[in-house]
C-alpha cells in the first residue's frame, strides 16, 4: 500500500486508488491521536467539506473516526469553503480541523487538509506528526471504531454546523457591502462548480453566476482560477457588459479575476493591487509574506512603502505560521491564495474578490484602470506558468541539470539564483522557476519579464531544454 504523503497542501490522492476509505482511516485516527493532547481539545474539531466526488461521504466517515476517540466534532451541514472551516476553528475556540478537498486537483483527486486553532493551514512540524502516526497505524485498531455515525450523534460527540451562514455572517462585517450594491457594479462569478458556490448572491444579490450547480466532475476542467480555465467567464465578462469577473477553485480559497475587457487579471497582479489597497486606502501596516513563485511586483511596492518581505517555500502553510508569529500585513502565492491580517490566517478566494470589487468601487477605478496604475509606478510586469506532464525520468533529468547550475537562460545572463523550493534564476528585468509539483505529478515553470515576448521565449527554451 503506497504510503500517505502530505505534500504542499495536504495529503492528496486519487479516488479509489489513493484516497480509500481505509486510506482515510489510518489518518483520522493519527488526526484525534495527535489533536486529544490539545490544549482546546474538549472544544473539539471543525470537519467541513466541498463538492467533490464522495466528499460528503468521507467527511462522514473521518467524523465517525475522531467522535470514537470521545472527541466532539462540530461538522459542516454542507458543502463548504475552506476558509469557514478555518474561521470556525478560532470561533468555536476548537484545537483545530479538517477539510476534505483536494483544491484545485482534477476531478479524480480528494484530499484531507489539517487546520490549526489559530484559524489556518497547521504548522508543520504537526502535520508531520500526523502524517508518521498514519503511516504506523494497523488494522488492528481499525476495530475499536465500534460506534457509528448516527449514534455518534445522538450521543451529542457529532454536530451538525451551518459553517456557511457563519462565514457568510463574518464577510458582512468585513467587506462595504452597501458600496457595492449601491454602486451597480456588474458582477459575474465562475463558481467552477467548487464549494463557492451559492455563496456571492447571498451577499451581492446582483451577481451573476456561472457553474453554480453540484458537478463533482467539474465539467471536465479543473477547478483551479487561472486563464486556461477561464474562457467562458473571459468571453463573458465583455460580451455581456460586466464591469469584473472573480473565479474561485474547488474549496473556494483561492481567487481569479477578470477585467471589464476580457482580459485575465493573474495572480500575481492581484496580489500587487491589493497589497496597494490595504496600505494606501485602508491603512493597514505591517511585514509582506511571499512564497518564492510570487514576482518582483510585491518588491517593488513593498520597498516603496518601507515594508519588509519575506520568501519562504511555496505552501500558505509556511505563510500562515508567519502570519501568527510576526505582525504581517499580507501574505500570500503566486496560485491567487492570499491572506490578510484584518481577516484570517488563510487564504480565502471570496473575501479577495469582494476585496477587489470594493477597491473598484472606492476609487471610482475600472479593474484594467487600477493594474495599469501599478504598472506607471513600477514599471510593466508580465507572468505565465506552464504545468507539464511529464516522466519521473525527464524531471530528475531536468532538475539534477539546473542543480549544476545555468549560466545563461535563453541567451539571458543569470544574475542570482534562489534554491529555497527548486530553482528560481534571476536575470535582467526577470526571474524563472522550475519546481516539482507537490500535489501533482508535474514540473512547474514559471516566468516573469518586463516584456510578454521575453516571457514566452525564456518558457519556451527552459520546456525544451534536454
Amino acid at each position: 500500500m503506497a504510503k500517505i504523503k502530505f505534500g504542499t497542501d495536504g495529503w492528496r490522492g486519487i479516488i479509489a486508488q489513493d484516497f480509500t476509505f481505509e486510506n482515510l482511516t489510518k489518518v483520522a485516527i493519527a488526526t484525534a491521536k495527535f489533536y486529544r493532547k490539545h490544549k482546546k481539545i474538549k472544544n473539539g474539531l471543525v470537519i467541513g467539506y466541498d463538492t467533490r466526488f464522495l466528499s460528503k461521504e468521507f467527511a462522514e466517515h473521518v467524523a465517525t473516526v475522531i467522535a470514537n476517540f470521545g472527541i466532539k466534532v462540530l461538522l459542516s451541514d454542507g458543502y463548504c469553503p475552506t476558509p469557514a472551516v478555518s474561521l470556525a476553528i478560532p470561533k468555536f475556540n476548537c484545537a483545530g480541523g479538517v477539510v476534505v478537498t483536494a483544491s484545485h486537483n482534477p476531478y479524480k483527486y480528494n484530499g484531507y487538509k489539517l487546520k490549526g486553532d489559530f484559524g489556518g493551514p497547521e504548522e508543520i512540524e504537526s502535520i508531520e506528526k500526523v502524517e508518521k502516526e498514519a503511516n504506523k497505524v494497523s488494522k488492528s485498531e481499525f476495530e475499536k471504531l465500534r460506534k457509528s455515525f448516527e449514534q455518534l450523534k445522538e450521543k451529542g460527540l457529532i454536530e451538525l454546523v451551518d459553517l456557511k451562514k457563519i462565514y457568510i455572517d463574518d464577510l458582512k462585517t468585513k467587506i462595504d457591502l452597501s458600496a457595492i450594491k449601491n454602486s451597480g457594479l456588474k458582477i459575474i462569478h465562475d463558481a467552477m462548480y467548487g464549494a463557492g458556490q451559492g455563496i456571492l448572491t447571498q451577499l451581492v444579490p446582483s451577481a451573476v453566476v456561472i457553474h453554480n450547480e453540484f458537478n463533482p466532475s467539474f465539467g471536465n476542467v479543473n477547478p483551479e482560477p487561472i486563464a486556461k480555465n477561464l474562457g467562458e467567464l473571459m468571453k463573458l465578462v465583455p460580451e455581456k457588459g460586466f464591469d469584473i469577473g472573480l473565479a474561485t477553485d474547488g474549496d473556494a480559497d483561492r481567487i481569479g479575476a477578470v477585467d471589464e475587457k476580457g482580459n485575465f487579471v493573474d495572480p500575481q497582479r492581484v496580489f500587487a493591487i491589493l497589497l496597494k489597497y490595504f496600505y494606501e486606502d485602508k491603512g493597514l501596516r505591517g511585514d509582506v509574506v511571499k512564497t518564492v513563485s510570487v514576482g518582483l511586483m510585491v518588491d517593488k511596492l513593498a520597498k516603496k512603502y518601507g515594508l519588509k518581505v519575506y520568501e519562504l517555500p511555496v505552501g500558505f502553510k509556511h505563510v500562515a505560521t508567519l502570519m501568527v508569529t510576526k505582525d504581517i500585513m499580507i501574505g500570500g502565492e503566486e496560485s491567487g491564495g492570499i491572506g490578510v491580517k484584518t481577516h484570517i490566517p488563510e487564504r480565502d478566494g471570496l473575501f479577495l474578490g469582494l476585496t477587489i470589487c470594493e477597491m473598484m468601487v472606492k476609487r471610482g477605478k475600472k479593474l484594467s484602470e487600477i493594474v495599469d496604475e501599478i504598472f506607471s509606478e513600477i514599471g510593466p510586469h508580465f507572468y505565465k506558468r506552464i504545468d507539464l506532464h511529464t516522466t519521473e525520468e525527464h524531471k530528475q533529468k531536468l532538475l539534477g541539470k539546473l542543480k549544476r547550475g545555468l549560466r545563461e537562460i535563453a541567451g539571458y545572463k543569470v544574475n542570482n539564483v534562489l534554491t529555497i523550493d527548486g530553482f528560481k534564476f534571476f536575470f535582467d528585468d526577470g526571474w524563472l522557476l522550475v519546481r516539482a509539483s507537490g500535489t501533482e505529478p508535474l514540473l512547474r515553470f514559471y516566468c516573469e519579464a518586463d516584456d510578454p515576448a521575453k516571457v514566452d521565449k525564456v518558457l519556451d527554451w527552459i520546456v525544451n531544454l534536454k
